[in-house]
Order: structure tokens, then sequence, then C-alpha cells
């Protein structure tokens, strides 16, 4: 028991069992920070794998989305260029242009009764003018108007007709 109190009174023997101690706590924790490290680095690769999993799925399912609306895209432009050649034709058809015709007729004679009843040149220039406007009317606001509401025409009110009946002395109660 001597040899072992003389040992431990020695400042060598001191300092190395300090040392040895503070050796084997930083041991010790390194060991923990290792373990710890470890089980992160395992947790950090299977929340990889996961999310690579599901980015693969997620792509796919958009892929599939897409392919579906280029389809359908696909078919509405097919079905649109459908319905225009078939409006094309319908208004090629001979009773779209009678119609058309009569509608231009109906505004030139309107115009011709407001310029100048009786003259064949006045008539003329309101068939080419009826024309014109027809052919403004087929684009825009107007095709519109007059889909919309189909009364929207150059005809001349009751009021009107009834002025042109009195100036040529027809009574519009006999009628």
């Amino acid at each position: 028991m001597e040899t072992f109190t003389e040992i431990i009174s020695h400042p060598f023997s001191w300092g190395l069992i300090v040392g040895l101690i503070l050796m084997f706590l930083t041991w010790n924790s390194g060991r923990k920070d290792r373990k710890y490290l470890k089980a992160e680095i395992n947790r950090l690769t299977l929340e990889n794998s996961e999310l690579q999993t599901h980015l693969g799925t997620q792509l796919k399912i958009n892929a599939k989305g897409n392919e579906t609306l280029q389809v359908q895209l696909d078919e509405y432009k097919e079905k649109n260029e459908t319905l225009r050649m078939n409006i094309q034709s319908l208004q090629q058809k001979p009773e779209k242009i009678e119609h058309r015709r009569l509608e231009v007729m109906e505004a030139a004679v309107t115009s011709m009764r407001e310029q100048a009843p009786g003259f064949a040149s006045a008539w003329e220039k309101s068939m080419r003018e009826a024309e014109n406007q027809m052919e403004e009317a087929e684009g825009g606001l107007k095709k519109l108007m007059r889909k919309v509401v189909p009364s929207f025409r150059s005809t001349p009110s009751t009021s009107h007709d009834d002025k042109d009946n009195k100036l040529i002395g027809i009574d519009s109660n006999q009628s």
C-alpha cells in the first residue's frame, strides 16, 4: 500500500490520471456523436430515397396529366376545324346565299326609300351600299348583334312606314 500512496502522491501520476479521465470523457463523447451521426445519416438516406420515389411518382402523374391534356387539346383543335369548315360550307348553301341576298335587298330598299324613291341609279347605289354593309356585318360587332337580336336590321320603324304611306296616299288602316 505504501507503493500505491507513493505513486499517487507523485505529480506525474495525478497528471496521468487527469489525462486518462479527460481522454475517456472525450472518447465517450466522440462515440456518442458518431452513433448519433450514423443514425442521422441513415435517417436522411431513407428520407432521400422516399423523396426520390415520391418525385418519380409525381412526375409520372404529371406526365400522364399532360398527355391527357394534349390529347384533349388536339381533339378540340380538330373539332374546331371541323366546325369552322361546317360553318363555311353552310354559308355557301343556296338557302343561306338567298337569305343573305334578301337581307341585302331589304337594306337597299330601306336606303332607297330614304334617299330618292323612283330612280334606278339611286337603287343601284343603295344595293352596292347594302352589299358593303353586309360584308362589314359578317365580322365584328354587327354580326354579334344580328345573332343576339335577330330584329337588328336596317329596317325602318312603323312610324316611318306610316309617313311613307301618307306621302303616297295609302291609309294604313285599309290594309
